[in-house]
């Protein structure tokens, strides 16, 4: 076929390509990591023109939380997201418009409340779908419903290391009793406070391998927010690499309270569990280390 040849293509009408659409859909679920803050934080949503020329006349724009979709959105992609309370949020409007000869809405503002009587739960995972509609045009279904994921952190700075004066090591999977010297090696040595001794899983005689793990007994109930942990100084194998952790009002009757990965590294690190939790007593786990079946620790602390 040459360069002049006509090829005679089946009519197209202009309404196949002339559709509206919201922009923040076009690259999925927007996730939204919050603060907890007395201020509102804000993502935007809004509409567009999709097509041929620009609009000759105002087209009424309506958005709105499709809940119905949820059920839909968790099935394809295997999460578990709950809809954020409508006390939890506010959206600018809910109605508006693309004005004659314009592509899109003016930017609306959906205002997120982290603080005080109507904010949501710290640390959970939330879902806000903001669809759109218009009596005036198609819309892309493709692109009808923006996802927001939601979830607030709490600030680390607020809270500061319990005091573990009246903890006990009431249980541990191993610890290396003589191996490692008269002020190392035992599970003890985990929370005695000092950063330069540290608790080792048995090496001498036997080598137990993961999962290990440590049972506190803080000596009375407190709202246990996080954990607190420090590796043994120096660049050794054996690090805590994935870490879980399991609290108790009895201990008896255990509830899981997170998963997480350390770094490779001797620093402090803080993190928050999965859910603020009422404990007296907590189960750190070690299910595996960098580098070796073996562990040790530093220091094991919570706030």
């Amino acid at each position: 076929m040459s360069c002049s040849d006509k090829v005679d293509l089946p009519p197209q009408s202009e309404e196949d390509y002339i559709q509206l659409y919201m922009p923040q859909a076009v690259d999925g679920p927007i996730s939204k990591n919050l603060v907890v803050s007395d201020e509102p934080q804000e993502a935007i949503y809004g509409a567009y023109y999709g097509g041929i020329n620009y609009p000759s006349s105002d087209l009424k724009i309506q958005f709105s939380v499709d809940a119905a979709v949820i059920d839909s959105f968790n099935n394809a992609n295997e999460t578990n997201y709950e809809l954020l309370p409508k006390e939890s949020y506010t959206l600018s409007s809910t109605e508006t418009m693309i004005k004659k000869g314009t592509l899109g809405t003016e930017p609306q503002k959906v205002s997120f409340i982290t603080k005080g009587e109507h904010a949501m739960e710290v640390l959970k995972n939330y879902i806000l779908p903001i669809s759109l509609s218009s009596p005036d045009l198609k819309i892309n279904p493709a692109l009808k419903t923006t996802f927001f994921l939601i979830r607030v952190e709490p600030n680390l700075d607020d809270y500061t290391a319990y005091d573990k004066s009246n903890w006990k090591v009431i249980d541990f999977s191993s610890e290396e009793a003589n191996g490692e010297g008269p002020d190392n090696g035992k599970a003890l040595f985990a929370i005695d406070g000092n950063p330069e001794s540290f608790w080792h899983s048995q090496w001498q005689g036997a080598s137990p391998g993961p999962p290990h793990y440590l049972v506190i007994d803080m000596g009375e109930e407190k709202e246990l927010h996080g954990i607190i942990t420090k590796a043994r100084l120096g660049d050794n194998d054996g690090k805590p690499q994935d870490v879980a952790m399991e609290t108790s009002l009895d201990n008896i009757t255990w509830e899981p309270a997170g998963e997480l990965t350390l770094p490779d590294n001797d620093q402090e690190q803080k993190n928050f569990l999965s859910g603020f939790k009422q404990a007296r007593y907590f189960k750190f786990i070690i299910n595996s280390s960098y580098n070796a079946s073996y562990v040790h620790l530093a220091e094991l602390g919570a706030f």
